[in-house]
């Protein structure tokens, strides 16, 4: 498949801005609302019953419009309920469950999309404008709710967008929408995002989206440089420079003039400060720190701004305590580097991944202690005015501090010291307070948190690898240069953009991009081209490693350390054996006797006649003790009396048997000709091979399946009955319920 035929299947710009969104959000809102009025968790809003009853014709419902942006009107509508259950806390319960039920109503409507790669792309990444469709009244009324600029209320998200800001962890975390995470984060999927909010925006050549072929793209694509999986190695390069150069500026400081490690280090620091400031204005402030390295890297941007103000405080002033503060205060920012550093390595690990809650957690935590000590520390430095001499704030603060941390026999030594009476009550109830009790809640709140994520640690692994695909997909120009050329292209592309028509702009900006970056771009087009997977470079290499291995000695291939590097050989067998077309021959059993039930959907039922659940069972020859009730083992007599066996003829008559059965018995002596007799009792058998095989069929089983049916019939009656217990009552529930 070319790239034209693909970008084809893709959804036009122009069709994308017909489809009307605003009318799916209040539809939505008021479904949802009417659907749920009482609190459920996750677990009951997907079981089975509420699938059926609720979940599933709202589904049908919103997928006979065939709307590609009913994903993003769903997350939208959670956005709303997940508002509205922190405003009415009363029906906080209500209005979370109502935001899960539209993050599964997301989940089960972008599945409708799946059968198209290409269009499904388009669901998740188109921005979608939620005023798009709404009549020109409603547009009004919402400009002037909100106020602000015009391009404020035009703002547009995508879907991918909205599932970060609300937190849709399962949506994101959900096999379909990683598929196309993936395929973004990899580059298989080339879409171009029209910047908004960009700080350079090239929107000169929108792309259509289409899949990513090496083979008839240009070897030297500037494009592929906002690919989120080269981002990441660019940028852990970008920083693994800028610690080189913030060691060498501390290692060979100078406070009475600037080096060059400095000038360089201070270089490389601005060019990371643009970039995540640009990085922060092309999505928004939410979705940045929502990334938890991004919270590390505004840390050192704060630290490298503090430094740069007293540096340049110092030189102007020629005030080295100014200078030696700045150096002071910079050496601070090595606790927030190295780590930074170290988490590229291991961003995975479930740790890390808890750390951010823990750290949240543990800020909280401090910080509602400090604000209930405050009046413990004002009320020692009350007492101890009187004291000679009389200590300060600073000087209580940090003795409250150092008990805080264990160091309990202070509080002993130093409480007459504030007042002989209240002082020592003061002082062992604060740590009393402290070392036993608010610091076995600290340990329980971290535990409790590390183990919620563990538990959901797959999600939240998925969340975060989200926040840094999409941070990767980005438009604004920018992003394509790597520091220290990004602050060049500011300095000349953002004068140019004034006078400058689109296609001048663009033109200069793909100039610049393939000169400041034309090594980088070598280096992807030859690993696109034959080393990446499915090449046929690496292909033949690796077939020849595997040659070079099966052709070692069988000692060799089954050491430890061979068997450890290269593989099992026996695992290449199993896999092998799956690969291999067996013949008819090899087959042990006939396709005949496979009478195994199967559970077949209800449109393939319908298709075959009607509802099976198990096969009707083929007629079996009748064996001697098929007739009659089993005889007690060890009875000769009772086995005696069973009949011989019958087998079925190919005529139309059966052989007559040599002892009377007992429905012969009972009407013949009503029939006096032999022939009629011979007639009856062939009948007889034939009836009773006809009950034999009556009672072989499994009409127990489907009697208990029916009354299984029954049953949840009636479950699921009672469960309506209650969700729409609310519904009666509604001109009641309107009094109290918003």
């Amino acid at each position: 498949m070319d790239g034209e035929y693909q970008s084809l299947l893709a959804p036009s710009p122009e069709f994308l801005a017909t489809v009307k969104v605003f009318p799916l959000i209040p539809s939505l809102k008021k479904d949802v609302a009417r659907t749920i009025d009482s609190a459920l968790s996750w677990d009951q809003l997907t079981a089975s019953d509420i699938n059926f009853s609720i979940v599933r014709p709202i589904v049908l419902k919103y997928a006979k419009l065939k709307n590609m942006a009913v994903v993003y009107a769903c997350l939208v509508v959670r956005s709303y309920f997940l508002a509205e259950s922190e405003a009415e806390l009363a029906y906080a319960g209500v209005m979370h469950s109502r935001a899960t039920l539209c993050e599964i109503l997301a989940m089960k409507l972008l599945s409708r999309f799946a059968s198209n790669h290409i269009q499904l792309v388009a669901v998740l990444t188109t921005r979608w404008n939620p005023l798009a469709g709404a009549p020109f009244e409603i547009a009004e009324q919402v400009r002037q709710a909100v106020g602000g600029d015009e391009d404020d209320i035009d703002s547009a998200q995508s879907a991918l967008e909205m599932a970060i800001s609300t937190q849709a962890k399962a949506f994101l975390a959900s096999p379909v929408s990683q598929k196309v995470v993936n395929d973004i984060y990899s580059g298989r999927i080339v879409f171009s995002m029209s910047g908004s909010r960009s700080i350079l925006a090239d929107n000169y050549k929108p792309r259509a989206i289409e899949l990513y072929d090496c083979r008839t793209a240009p070897f030297i694509d500037h494009y592929r440089l906002r690919v989120p999986r080269y981002g990441a190695i660019l940028e852990f390069l970008n920083f693994a420079l800028l610690l080189l150069t913030f060691i060498l500026c501390l290692s060979n400081q100078d406070k009475a003039a600037v080096t060059v490690w400095e000038m360089a280090f201070v270089l490389f620091a601005v060019a990371f400060t643009l970039e995540e400031y640009t990085a922060a204005t092309e999505h928004g402030w939410i979705i940045y720190i929502a990334n938890l390295w991004n919270v590390f890297d505004f840390s050192f941007i704060a630290v490298f701004i503090l430094y740069l103000v007293l540096r340049i405080q110092g030189l102007h002033n020629n005030d080295l305590d100014a200078s030696s503060m700045a150096f002071d205060i910079l050496s601070c920012g090595a606790c927030i580097l190295f780590p930074r550093l170290a988490f590229f390595a291991i961003s995975n690990n479930v740790v890390i991944l808890s750390l951010r809650a823990m750290v949240s957690q543990f800020v909280f935590f401090i910080g509602i202690a400090a604000v209930c000590f405050s009046g413990l520390l004002f009320a020692l430095w009350t007492l101890g005015k009187d004291a000679d001499p009389a200590p300060s704030l600073k000087s209580i603060a940090w003795l409250m501090t150092q008990i805080w941390f264990g160091n309990t026999s202070l509080s002993f030594g130093q409480a007459e010291r504030f007042h002989p009476v209240f002082g020592p009550i003061l002082m062992i109830t604060f740590a009393a307070l402290a070392n036993t009790l608010l610091l076995t809640i600290l340990i329980s709140l971290l535990s409790n948190t590390v183990a919620r994520i563990d538990a959901n640690a797959t999600q939240e692994y998925l969340f975060q690898f989200a926040i840094a695909t999409m941070e990767g997909v980005k438009s604004d120009a920018l992003f394509s240069y790597q520091p220290p050329f990004n602050i060049l292209a500011f300095v000349i592309l953002k004068p140019a953009t004034w006078f400058l028509s689109p296609r001048a702009l663009h033109s200069t900006n793909v100039f610049l991009i393939k000169l400041t970056s034309l090594p980088t771009l070598i280096l992807i087009g030859v690993y696109e081209r034959y080393f990446a997977a499915g090449q046929r470079f690496r292909e033949s290499g690796r077939d020849a490693a595997q040659s070079l291995f099966n052709s070692l000695p069988r000692h060799i291939k089954n050491m430890p350390l061979v068997e450890a590097l290269v593989g099992s050989s026996s695992n290449g067998v199993y896999e092998a054996i799956f690969d291999v077309d067996f013949t008819s021959e090899m087959e042990l059993f006939d396709d005949s006797d496979d009478d195994f039930p199967t559970l077949q959907s209800f449109q393939s039922s319908t298709r075959n006649g009607g509802l099976q659940t198990t096969p009707t069972p083929k007629r079996k020859k009748l064996r001697p003790s098929s007739l009659g009730p089993p005889s007690p083992r060890g009875s000769p007599r009772a086995r005696s009396l069973n009949p011989p066996v019958v087998e079925p003829s190919h005529s139309a008559e059966l052989p007559a048997s040599s002892s009377r059965s007992p429905l012969a018995v009972l009407f013949g002596s009503r029939m006096p000709s032999s022939d009629s007799v011979t007639r009856v009792e062939a009948t007889a058998n034939r009836i009773e091979v006809l009950m034999k095989d009556l009672h072989e069929l499994p009409v127990q089983k489907l009697k208990e399946e029916m009354k299984d049916l029954q049953d949840r019939q009636a479950r699921i009656e009672s469960l309506l009955l209650v969700l729409t217990r609310g519904m009666r009552n509604e001109t009641h529930r309107q009094e109290t319920f918003p």
